[in-house]
């Protein structure tokens, strides 16, 4: 009997591991996908940079905002209904793109697929901390790593689609097919995860920490440069002279070294908790990759946008690691996370509409790369506090001293 239990009990660890990979797959798609194919769409539907940069602004909005609002929806509908829902909007929003006629129709589509993936990635953290207590660096670096990847196959597989005859709009909308399938396995396999309502209260506690708002400016500025990447990288080198689909191999290049960074160095520092060096060389392979971009862009391009992958990808897993770190609690480190993540992506949703005027003014994203390396003198400051030594100094009530 007992042998049995475990059995079961192991059986369920992967199940709920493989939904979590193929949930997080389908995440980024949406939102990486139209940019090497982004010019032209902008042409037929007469979209200019400033509307262009809401099809990545707006959807990390909602992220962000959807990390506020999705405990108290958590709590209402439960884990299980919750995703499912979410995932449903997704489809729907994929799917829209089939028929898109004009550019707000097509801005719509990507709120609701924002929307839905709002809610999954905001309730992620918490379910890994759940599932896998003594686990949580290395499976954050998987899910984190799905996330790339997804958003990698979505950038290669959309302009070879159009290159082989189907349209725009439906190489985009067939992106709908993991998604089903996510739901389908979804249905199938995903069990309750037990969650106890998050009053505000406790959110209003977390708020008052300057460590939170630490945290939200520093996930931020780095996704900041992710959010940019997905949505000037390749219209950037197509102004250079290059094919569409060249520039997708660079998306994909960068999104492969996002998932190979964003699974090995939370395993690398797994037997630390003192996580700043590992967050700091993050920091140095994106400044070596924004320069690279701003400087030298044609010369070694893969290297460039390898080295802001690997830092980007690395970074994005550290943090949310680094997050958790600061409570013993699932529920409190997922609630730290999950407010990180809403402040953060706001901050990050604001950065390609900051680029699309900055090349508005000069004529040029090469201004753009630079505010970035700028940004990342920021974050280095910023990761240097989360010194593990203070955690329960920095998360105990305002009133203690805090460093």
């Amino acid at each position: 009997m007992i042998t049995a239990t475990k059995h079961s009990r192991h059986r369920s660890d992967w199940m709920i591991l493989v939904l979590i990979v193929l949930i997080g797959l389908n995440l980024r798609p949406f939102l990486v996908a139209p940019g090497p194919i982004l010019n032209t769409i902008m042409s037929e539907l007469g979209m200019t940079v400033y509307s262009a940069s809401l099809l990545t602004l707006l959807p990390m909005l909602l992220m962000g905002i959807g990390a506020f609002v999705s405990p108290g929806l958590q709590a209402t509908w439960g884990m299980r209904k919750g995703m499912l829902s979410a995932l449903a909007i997704l489809l729907l929003g994929t799917l829209w793109r089939f028929w898109v006629q004009d550019g707000w129709t097509f801005i719509v589509t990507a709120v609701l697929c924002g929307a839905g993936v709002a809610f999954v990635q905001s309730a992620m953290p918490g379910l890994i901390k759940s599932s896998f207590p003594r686990q949580v660096a290395p499976i954050t670096g998987v899910y984190s790593a799905c996330l790339m990847v997804g958003g990698a196959l979505g950038a290669y597989s959309v302009p070879h689609l159009v290159d082989a005859g189907l349209s725009w709009r439906q190489s985009l909308g067939l992106l709908a097919v993991p998604v089903f399938i996510a739901i389908v396995v979804g249905c199938r396999y995903l069990t309750e995860v037990q969650t106890n309502r998050r009053n505000m209260t406790q959110v209003h506690a977390f708020l008052h920490r300057p460590r939170t708002w630490s945290l939200m400016v520093a996930f931020g500025l780095v996704n900041g440069g992710y959010s940019t990447l997905v949505a000037w990288l390749a219209p950037y080198y197509q102004s250079l002279g290059w094919e569409r689909t060249d520039s997708a191999t660079l998306i994909v290049v960068m999104s492969v070294c996002q998932a190979i960074s964003a699974v090995g160095l939370p395993l690398l520092a797994s037997k630390q908790t003192d996580r700043r060096l590992w967050l700091m060389l993050t920091l140095v392979m994106q400044s070596v990759g924004f320069c690279g971009l701003a400087l030298w862009p044609a010369e070694t391009a893969l290297l460039w946008v390898g080295m802001c992958g690997a830092g980007l990808g690395g970074s994005f897993s550290l943090i949310i690691v680094t997050a958790l770190d600061h409570s013993k609690a699932p529920e409190e480190a997922g609630t730290l996370a999950a407010l990180m993540q809403g402040g953060g992506f706001i901050i990050a949703g604001l950065a390609p509409w900051v680029i699309a005027l900055l090349n508005d003014m000069t004529g040029s994203f090469v201004s753009g790369w630079l505010l970035h390396l700028a940004l990342v003198v920021i974050t280095a400051c910023l990761y240097w506090r989360f010194n593990p030594r203070y955690y329960d100094q920095v998360m105990s009530p305002v009133a203690v001293s805090q460093r």
